[in-house]
């Protein structure tokens, strides 16, 4: 049987990623030990605004579900300074610590929208009536709305048509060809367009009206 070496190393470099899916309630980070040092490891996590000021340092909550990631829930929105989050990574080896910077407003992702639905009207051969909800992590909707974009393909295309933004949560996709089974998906961003776009949504799919459907929209 083959020697397997494993190295242990103290960290070295720390990957971090933060983001906004629930603003302006929550902030989630997680990071990545690059290399695995394959011992346990510690990490220390705060934050506070800007890198100097009256402010003390707030502790970033680890989760137990996943030991690199902490949420942050106690910020102020449109900050002319940046937030910073320090991370520090310590096992018996050593220790490094890592620094984060954003403005909360440029790291707004929401998660991809939910509920998607999509319907055959009956006696249009040619439309598709698609619907869905905001994700349920977005805990404002009606004060900070999202935009949404829709893109479609059909059997034996190798490309999507984008079509949007819409203010609205559903839609009627014309010009499909008839008897074409079509894939959709949406994603949603912050209608004032601050950040990113979600993923897109899970894929549901479809085909026009037909004389012998019996169930479509009326």
């Amino acid at each position: 049987m083959d020697n397997v070496m494993v190295y242990l190393v103290p960290p070295e470099k720390l990957h971090i990623q933060c983001w906004s899916s629930s603003y302006p309630e929550k902030i989630k980070c997680t990071w990545e030990l690059q290399p695995d040092t394959n011992l346990p490891t510690t990490f220390l996590t705060t934050y506070r605004l800007g890198l100097i000021g009256p402010e003390a340092p707030q502790k970033c909550t680890q989760l137990e579900m996943n030991p690199k990631s902490c949420l942050i829930s106690n910020f102020k929105m449109f900050e002319e300074f940046p937030y910073v989050l320090n991370v520090t990574a310590l096992n018996q080896l050593g220790s490094i610590t890592q620094l984060d910077y954003f403005f909360v407003e440029n790291i707004i992702r929401p998660d991809p929208p939910v509920n998607l639905s999509i319907s055959p009207i009956c006696h249009e051969s040619k439309k598709l009536y698609i619907q869905w909800q905001p994700p349920h992590s977005w805990p404002y909707p009606d004060i900070f709305p999202l935009k949404y974009q829709v893109r479609y393909t059909k059997t034996g295309s190798t490309s999507y048509r984008t079509v949007g933004p819409y203010e609205q949560n559903s839609l009627v996709l014309t010009g499909i060809r008839r008897g074409s089974i079509v894939y959709v998906q949406v994603a949603a961003k912050d209608i004032t367009d601050l950040g990113h776009n979600s993923d897109w949504s899970e894929v549901v799919t479809s085909r026009p009206w037909q004389p012998y459907d019996l169930k479509c929209l009326p």
